[in-house]
C-alpha cells in the first residue's frame, strides 16, 4: 500500500496541476454546453409562442426561419466547445500542436478527395440556410421526395411525408428543390360539367361557393386574395372543365381545397348541374338468337346490354 501511496504522491506532485486543469476545462465545457442548451430551449420556447403560433403568416414564416437557424447554431456551438476543450487539454499537457496541425492538413487533403460528397452536402446546407430556400415546417419536394421539413442540418434535410415516413436527403444531392408552402400558394380548382350544362350558371354557382368560403370567419386569415373565376379551361371528351383560382397562405392550401370541393359537390347537386362520370356497358352473350327486346321479360337472363 505504501508503494501505491508513494506512486500516487509522486504522480500528483508531478502532474497534479495538469490533472486538475484538465478536469476544470472539461467541467467548464460541460457547464458551457448546459448554458447553451438552456438558452436555446428558452429561445425556442419564446419563438414558438410569439412567432410560430401567431395568426399572422409573416410572423409564422419568421418563426420557422428562427427555429431553423437556431438548430444549426446549437450544433455548431457544441462542436466548437468540444474542439476548444480538446485543444486546451492538449496545451495543458504540453502536447505539440504543430505536428497535429500537419497531420490534420494531410488528412484534410485525403478526406477532400474521399469525402467530396460530404463537403458538397455541408456547402449545400450552408447555402440552404443563407439563401433561405426553405425552413422547418415548410412542405417541399426535393427530387422525388415530398414532405414537411422536420429538421435542417448542414449535411442533411429531414422530411416527413404524408404516410409518416422519415426521409434524410443530403443537401448536396438535391438536383431540384420545390417549396410547396413558401409565403403563398395558388389553389387551382378544375370542375367538370356536362356538355348540356348552362355554362354561365355553372360558373356563377362555382364562384358563389368560392366567395362564400372566402367570407367565412374560419378561413379569413387563410386567403390572401379574393377568388378569381377564369372560366372554361378545357373541352374534354365527355365534360367541360371550368377553372377557378384561389390564392392562400402556403400551408392552408390543402384544407381549403377539401372544404371547397365538398361545398361544390353539394351545391352542384342542389342546382341540378351534372358532374360527368364514366359508366360501363356490359354486353351479355347469347347461345342462340337474342330474344325480342319488346316481348322479353325484364328479368330475362338470356342476354342483353346492361349499363353500370
Amino acid at each position: 500500500m505504501s508503494d501505491i501511496g508513494d506512486w500516487f504522491s509522486d504522480f500528483w506532485a508531478e502532474y497534479g496541476y495538469e490533472v486538475g486543469a484538465t478536469l476544470a476545462v472539461i467541467v467548464a465545457g460541460i457547464v458551457v454546453l448546459m448554458l447553451i442548451r438552456g438558452a436555446v430551449r428558452r429561445w425556442l420556447s419564446r419563438v414558438q409562442s410569439k412567432f410560430v403560433e401567431s395568426d399572422e403568416h409573416d410572423e409564422r414564416e419568421r418563426g420557422q426561419r428562427y427555429v431553423t437557424i437556431t438548430q444549426v447554431v446549437r450544433i455548431v456551438s457544441m462542436i466548437t466547445v468540444w474542439l476548444v476543450v480538446g485543444l486546451t487539454v492538449m496545451a495543458i499537457w504540453g502536447l505539440p500542436l504543430g505536428p497535429l496541425v500537419a497531420v490534420g492538413a494531410t488528412l484534410g487533403v485525403g478526406l477532400g478527395f474521399g469525402a467530396q460528397s460530404f463537403v458538397a452536402d455541408v456547402i449545400g446546407g450552408f447555402f440552404v440556410l443563407v439563401e433561405d430556400q426553405y425552413r422547418v415546417g415548410d412542405v417541399v419536394r426535393i427530387s422525388d421526395v415530398s414532405g414537411q421539413v422536420e429538421e435542417i442540418t448542414l449535411r442533411t434535410t429531414v422530411l416527413r411525408d404524408l404516410d409518416g415516413n422519415r426521409h434524410h436527403v443530403p443537401n448536396g444531392h438535391d438536383s431540384v428543390v420545390t417549396n410547396l408552402t413558401s409565403e403563398w400558394t395558388r389553389v387551382v380548382i378544375d370542375t367538370p360539367v356536362s356538355y348540356d350544362t348552362d355554362l354561365d350558371q355553372a360558373m356563377r354557382v362555382i364562384e358563389e361557393e368560392a366567395r362564400a368560403l372566402y367570407g367565412e370567419e374560419q378561413w379569413e386569415s387563410s386567403f390572401l386574395e379574393e377568388p378569381v373565376m377564369l372560366g372554361v379551361e378545357r373541352l374534354d371528351g365527355s365534360s367541360i372543365s371550368i377553372r377557378l383560382l384561389l390564392t392562400t397562405v402556403g400551408d392552408d392550401q390543402w384544407p381549403i381545397r377539401r372544404a371547397l370541393l365538398k361545398r361544390l359537390k353539394e351545391r352542384l347537386d342542389a342546382e341540378g348541374i351534372e358532374i360527368p362520370y364514366q359508366y360501363i356497358n356490359v354486353i351479355h352473350a347469347y347461345a342462340g338468337s337474342p330474344p325480342d327486346e319488346s316481348s322479353a321479360p325484364a328479368s330475362s337472363s338470356g342476354g342483353g346490354v346492361e349499363s353500370v
